[in-house]
């Protein structure tokens, strides 16, 4: 069923307020993929913050044309059956539920990304972005890197706390 003018110009809008927030937007092909599999997919990628949504290319090129930031983007690889998944908080996180999703659904394939400067990332890139830990995960693991020293200083005052009581409590019963 053909979208009225209004409908048009509203996803249209829509679609630009997601482009304008999003940090990175990646861009697959679906060609192939179930209905099924991608309620599956918006389902998990609701779950981790990303909106994955299915447009018109010719609207996703429209609401590009209309925000400022995003005007001189090179849209030459928008063609065919494509969806776009959104993140506002984090860059890596649409790439990464994305490329989990691919690894069982061999049909989807990256297109691409647009960062949130405008520039058009390519599939071998988003894939390496991909492969990158989280921003959760990133700092869970700058905080261990930082409690290292304090974890090992503790753990020997505790070791030899413990040797010191050890020695008292051997005086005091001989």
């Amino acid at each position: 069923m053909a979208l009225t003018k209004p409908e048009k110009q509203a996803q249209i809008s829509e679609v630009a307020e997601l482009l304008t927030s999003s940090k990175m937007t990646v861009v697959a092909k679906y060609e192939g993929t179930t209905v099924k599999a991608l309620q599956t997919l918006r389902r998990d990628a609701k779950a981790n913050g990303t909106k994955v949504k299915v447009v018109k290319n010719r609207l996703v090129i429209q609401a590009i044309k209309a925000t400022a930031s995003l005007k001189d983007t090179d849209t030459s690889s928008l063609q065919g059956m494509l969806l776009y998944a959104f993140n506002g908080e984090d860059e890596v996180a649409a790439a990464q539920i994305l490329n989990t999703f691919a690894k069982q659904n061999p049909t989807l394939e990256f297109v691409g990304a647009i960062s949130a400067d405008g520039n058009f990332v390519s599939a071998s890139d988003v894939k390496a972005l991909a492969g990158l830990p989280g921003k959760n995960q990133l700092i869970a693991g700058l905080i261990n890197t930082l409690n290292a020293p304090v974890n090992g200083v503790m753990s020997g005052l505790s070791g030899n706390l413990h040797a010191m009581l050890e020695g008292v409590s051997a005086k005091a019963a001989a």
